[in-house]
């Protein structure tokens, strides 16, 4: 993952707790996946969360507000371990690459065009 700004990421996946994870069940069923749209490089999908859902999650995954270190509003960029503990729920090889700022719940994943998952 070059390039990603370790301010804008957990250095490492940061796990739920059980009672973190139950306060988002509740919104698993309401997330919407967008069909999937490319360049000649990347497959790309936006994934919307309810607004709510933004309210119940943790404030460790979310930037800091830069002018006195409270939660921000925006998310970071998740480490899949992350977004799918979130209940988001796609085939293997995407990456969250960027939240789209002025509406903060939705997130914005890429994958290469002709993904292979590793064989093992």
């Amino acid at each position: 993952m070059a390039g990603i700004d370790r301010y804008r990421r957990n250095e490492e996946p940061r796990p739920l707790t059980e009672r973190e994870r139950e306060r988002l069940d509740e919104f698993v069923d309401s997330i919407i996946y967008s069909s999937r749209y490319s360049d000649d490089k990347f497959e790309y999908r936006h994934v919307q969360l309810p607004k709510q859902m933004l309210k119940a999650i943790p404030e460790d995954y979310f930037i800091p507000n830069p002018k006195d270190g409270s939660r921000g509003s925006v998310l970071k960029l998740l480490w899949e371990e992350e977004w799918r503990a979130f209940g988001i729920t796609q085939s293997l090889g995407w990456e969250h690459y960027e939240v789209h700022e002025p509406e903060p719940h939705i997130l914005l994943f890429k994958r290469p065009i002709n993904y292979q998952p590793p064989t093992h």
